[in-house]
This record gives C-alpha cells, sequence and structure tokens, in this order.
C-alpha cells in the first residue's frame, strides 16, 4: 500500500496531467459517432412511422390470408418490433466479454459494424419484399450491435483516456446517444423522413454513420492498457501511448500499467461467475448492480416512450406535439454536453447524485400536476416542466457515469465480467420498463411516477453513501479505496468489547480496526 501512496505521491509532483490531444478527441467521436448514436437513433426511431409500419403489417396480413389483423394482433407486433431491440441489446451485452477479450476493444467496434449493415438492408428492403419478419429481424440485429457497443465504446475509451480525461472522454458516448434521439426525432418530422413512403428509409439510415467509422476507426490503435497486460506486447503498446498522448512522458504511465498487471491475481479474464463469487470486489459488483438498474428503472423510459401521450395530456395541440418532442431532444444534448465539461471539476458522485435526486423529486412533481390538473389548469404546464427535468437530470449524470464507472471500479481481470453484469441487467431493466409501464399506468394511474422516485432517491442514497470519488484516480488507486472500505466495514462486525476498546483510542476507530485487520 505504502508503494501505491509512493508512485501516487511521485506523480502528483511530476504533473502527470495529459492535455487533450486531437487523436484522443478524434477516436471519442468516430467510436461514438458510429456506434453509440444508433443506439440513440433506434430507441426513437420507431416512435413516428408506428402508424405507417403498423398499417404496412396490416397490408401484408390482408395480402397472405385475405384477412386483416385485429387490434389485439397488431399491438402485439408492433410492441414486439419495438421491444425486440432490448432483447437484441441483452444478448449483445451477454457476449461482450467474450468479444472484447478475444478480438480487444477497437477490434471489437470494427468488426462488429457488419451487424449494421445487415440490419440496415433488412429493414430497407422489408417493404419491397412485403416482409414485416424483415423489419423485427431487422431491430433484434440492431439491438446486438447496440448491446455490444454501450460496453465496448466506454470501455475502450476509458482504457486510453488519460485519468484527468477519463471522465470527459467517458461521457462522449452518452452525448452522442442523446444526439441520436434529437436526429431520429428530426428525421421524424413530416417535411423530411416522417412521410408514408419514406419509413424503410428513415429506418435503415443507420447504415450511414456506421459506414464512416468504418472507414476511419481501423487507422486507430487498439488500447494501450489491452495490448500490454492481456497481449503482453510492450512495442505495440509504446507505440499507442505515443498516438494518444501529446509530448508528455509516457513512461510514468507505462510502469502505473506494469504495476497493475503485476498486482492481478490472474492474467486470466475473469468469467462473470468468478466475479460474483470474487469477495474483494463485492462492493464494486453491487454498486454496478444497483446504478444500472436504476439507471433504467428511474423511469426514463417510460418518459422516453410516452412523451407524446405526456405532452397531450398537457394540452399541447396535437400537430405541435412533434416539434415538443423534438425540443426536448435539444435539452439531453445540451445538459449532456454541460455533465461532459464539469465531470472532471465536480467529480463523478456529485453528477450521479444530483441526477438522481432532481429525476426523484420531478417523477413526484408529474404526479401531483396530474393530479391537481383536472381542478387548476396551470398544473398542466408544470407536468411538462417536470418531463423536461426529468430528462435534464438524467442527461447530466445517470445516462453516461454508470457507463464510465463500472470501467473505473474494476481491475483489467475484472472489467469484461463487470460490463456483461452492468449491460445485461441494464438491457433487462430496460426491456421491463417498456413491458410494465403500460400496464401500471393503467392500474396506478398518476401514481406510477412515484415508484420511479422512489427508485431515484434510493439509488441517490446508495452512491452517496457507498461510492467513493473516482476523479483523477488510476484504476489501481481505486481498488484501493474499496479494499480499505472492505476493511472499515468487516472490523463493524468485531465484538463489542473491541469496538469500546477502538472508540476510547481518540476516535481512531476506522484507522485502528484496519490495522487490527491486517495483523489478523
Amino acid at each position: 500500500e505504502s508503494e501505491v501512496q509512493l508512485i501516487s505521491q511521485g506523480r502528483h509532483e511530476f504533473g502527470w496531467h495529459h492535455h487533450l490531444t486531437n487523436s484522443l478527441l478524434a477516436v471519442a467521436f468516430i467510436s461514438s459517432f458510429g456506434s453509440s448514436m444508433l443506439y440513440g437513433y433506434n430507441l426513437a426511431v420507431v416512435n413516428s412511422p408506428a402508424l405507417y409500419i403498423k398499417d404496412f403489417y396490416n397490408r401484408t396480413a390482408v395480402a397472405r390470408n385475405g384477412t386483416s389483423l385485429n387490434e389485439e394482433a397488431l399491438t402485439l407486433m408492433y410492441s414486439l418490433t419495438v421491444s425486440v431491440f432490448a432483447i437484441g441489446g441483452l444478448l449483445g451485452s451477454l457476449i461482450v466479454g467474450m468479444l472484447v477479450t478475444r478480438f480487444g476493444r477497437k477490434g471489437t467496434i470494427v468488426k462488429t459494424t457488419v451487424l449494421v449493415f445487415i440490419a440496415g438492408t433488412l429493414m430497407g428492403f422489408s417493404r419491397t419484399c412485403g416482409s414485416p419478419e424483415m423489419i423485427i429481424i431487422g431491430r433484434f440485429i440492431t439491438g446486438v450491435h447496440s448491446g455490444i457497443s454501450l460496453s465496448v465504446v466506454p470501455m475502450y475509451l476509458g482504457e486510453i483516456a488519460p485519468k484527468n480525461l477519463r471522465g470527459f472522454l467517458g461521457l462522449v458516448p452518452s452525448i452522442f446517444i442523446g444526439t441520436g434521439v434529437f436526429t431520429a426525432q428530426i428525421l421524424g418530422l413530416n417535411e423530411l423522413l416522417g412521410k408514408e413512403e419514406h419509413w424503410p428509409l428513415f429506418l435503415s439510415v443507420v447504415v450511414v454513420p456506421t459506414f464512416i467509422q468504418l472507414l476511419l476507426l481501423p487507422w486507430f490503435p487498439e488500447s494501450p492498457r489491452y495490448l500490454l497486460i492481456e497481449k503482453h506486447n510492450i512495442h505495440a503498446t509504446i507505440t499507442a501511448l505515443k498516438w494518444y498522448r501529446s509530448k508528455s512522458n509516457i513512461q510514468s504511465e507505462i510502469e502505473e500499467m506494469q504495476e497493475e498487471q503485476r498486482s492481478l491475481s490472474s492474467v486470466e479474464t475473469l468469467s462473470v461467475w468468478e466475479l460474483l463469487q470474487d469477495q474483494s470486489v463485492r462492493w464494486q459488483v453491487l454498486s454496478v448492480v444497483v446504478i444500472n438498474i436504476g439507471m433504467q428503472l428511474s423511469g426514463i423510459d417510460a418518459i422516453w416512450f410516452y412523451t407524446n401521450d405526456i405532452f397531450e395530456k398537457a394540452g399541447i395541440p396535437p400537430p405541435e406535439i412533434q416539434y415538443t418532442t423534438a425540443g426536448t431532444g435539444v435539452i439531453e444534448i445540451i445538459t449532456g454536453l454541460i455533465g461532459c465539461f464539469t465531470i472532471e471539476r465536480l467529480g463523478r458522485r456529485p453528477l450521479m447524485i444530483g441526477g438522481f435526486s432532481m429525476m426523484g423529486l420531478c417523477s413526484a412533481g408529474i404526479t401531483l400536476a396530474l393530479i391537481l390538473q383536472t381542478n387548476l389548469s396551470f398544473m398542466r404546464y408544470i407536468s411538462v416542466c417536470c418531463v423536461v427535468g426529468i430528462i435534464a437530470g438524467f442527461c447530466i449524470g445517470p445516462a453516461g457515469v454508470p457507463f464510465l464507472i463500472t470501467a473505473e471500479l474494476f481491475k483489467q481481470s475484472h472489467r469484461p465480467a463487470a460490463y456483461i453484469v452492468g449491460g445485461s441487467l441494464n438491457w433487462l431493466s430496460n426491456f421491463t420498463v417498456g413491458f410494465v409501464f403500460p400496464f401500471l399506468q393503467m392500474s396506478a394511474g398518476a401514481y406510477c411516477y412515484l415508484v420511479f422516485a422512489a427508485v431515484c432517491v434510493s439509488v441517490a442514497t446508495y452512491v452517496y453513501i457507498v461510492i467513493p470519488e473516482t476523479k483523477n484516480k488510476t484504476f489501481l488507486e481505486i481498488s484501493h479505496m474499496f479494499s480499505k472500505k472492505e476493511a472499515v466495514l468487516e472490523t463493524q462486525g468485531l465484538t463489542q468489547l473491541d469496538q469500546l476498546k477502538l472508540k476510547k483510542m481518540n476516535g481512531y476507530g476506522a484507522n485502528m480496526a484496519v490495522c487490527y485487520k491486517k495483523k489478523k
């Protein structure tokens, strides 16, 4: 431990602060533009052409069977089209560990672009071929791609970034997710691709950003950490680091990676089962579970899927709703940028705690506004403000920080498995909310938002109590912070007598407890 302190002291003295180089910024933009942006786009793309797609399903049924689909069958087919994306995402998040270990971080991003081309082709030619199945399979495949991307892009950026820029680069993907949602909202306007004849094109536009990514990303090097710790290729590591850093001293950074390499109990990458059994990282695993489930059960998906309904109830005229919805897209991007530029100053904790608290407050506000708006007409505008508040609160922290934190809380050997756990829970919760929310709304009415408010407040409290600030720390220092937490928590299980003895010693309880554990 003293070694780690000496190293970190030395680093602070030598000013181990790297500047944002053009190559770092470029790789963050290219990898997010062709991967993370598609996730946002695919979340929102099915909103505006819903009627046309249902109509296409109906016409196909008539052409095939001579009878049209009834209301239930049509709703089922359409909700399958929407939710099959999350099933694909779950599958993608489960295979990501295997892919990043085998092909590397950048290699995975480049090789999985093929999925987007297959999906885009299927969805683009679905009407020509008269096949609703092509849309559903296409949505499933884009889901698989998004499931992989949501984990691998933050992992790649988290590993190539110097520690003082890890937060900034780690939030770039979440800005692009917001941009993707906004792009889908704008292209879905009647003036652009929102007309009936354009919907297959609207669904398959995703191939354009991916094609650009495929042209540019292969020129950039792989993650230096992956090259050194997993591939033991020191020459490639130095080349990659020189590419991503300005003229600064990369020696100290290579030493820090080698230090991490030596500290790994096993050089082999852990499986999910081994990760869950590893007692030394139980708090990190629990934290990843809580923030990933919390991120989806915060109600953000319910807001995104049903924004139009909420605005309609608030009395906004129907023709204007699509523009109001696009307005919320602008708010997503702006708050995402605010989060991105303040994370290295404020840290991860304030953005998470502030974001979740704001969402909790606004969810409770929506409930209040919906109950009171029958008597007080101005409450309708309060509910619109609360929707905006929830979206802003989400995009400033909870949208991107969980993926960044997942990279930061674990060492190299544990990281892929941690992303599988976080990613799969994220998609499962996403699917659950999309599926359960309409029924919850029917049974609980306005009170359904109180469930989301409770989740948000609980997650904010958990982050406040358990998760330490990881800003400007190396991966090794972060894992030491958690092992200290383990020690402190274990000593709470000491006998009362020992506790009293420790308390008498001038309140140095916690420090003494750590020493006590070490002696044991």
